[in-house]
């Protein structure tokens, strides 16, 4: 058995591989009763409305979405699907980076409501990108914060300012 597991997370060459026992559902449920905690007090900090949080959660039922909610209020312990655990941890990542970037935690907030210039977002609010129902959006944006805190994010410059889409028209398949 630990040949296997060592056969999934090297392959000979030194370097650390994927490993896939993150995923086992013993650790699954250990993290998922407090990562769904949190991403209920963030959800409340941001003032995300019930559809915005099922959209952040993947599109579960309303119906299972308040059976969780009702679970880990009460302490129970639940195992949540590795996609929803991932969506939760972007919103974690995206909550520390605008507490990092930004002063005050209200700040953080404005930021995700107000449209934004920068490119990813097209002139919307990065909350719209967030609560798209894409694990992409939820994502992209957390890339984004994550090069801003890393120093990575420069205001468009004229030649970005002057960039107009292709059209339909332009675009050449062969």
């Amino acid at each position: 058995m630990a040949h296997r597991k060592k056969q999934a997370t090297s392959e000979g060459d030194g370097v650390q591989r994927f490993d896939v026992s993150r995923f086992a559902p013993t650790n699954r449920r250990r993290l998922s009763a407090p990562a769904l905690r949190t991403f209920l007090t963030i959800a409340d900090l941001w003032g995300l409305t019930e559809e915005q949080r099922l959209l952040v959660l993947g599109c579960p039922a309303r119906s299972t979405y308040h059976n969780w909610c009702k679970r880990v209020r009460e302490h129970d312990a639940i195992t949540l699907d590795v996609d929803v655990l991932l969506r939760i941890s972007a919103v974690l990542g995206i909550h520390q980076a605008l507490g990092v970037l930004f002063p005050d935690e209200r700040s953080g907030v404005e930021w995700l409501t107000m449209p934004h210039g920068a490119i990813v977002f097209g002139g919307r609010p990065p909350l719209s990108l967030l609560t798209s129902g894409s694990q992409d959006g939820l994502l992209s944006v957390r890339r984004f914060l994550d090069g801003a805190r890393g120093g990575l994010y420069m205001p468009p410059g004229s030649i970005d300012e002057a960039f107009e889409p292709y059209t339909d028209e332009e675009l050449v398949f062969q």
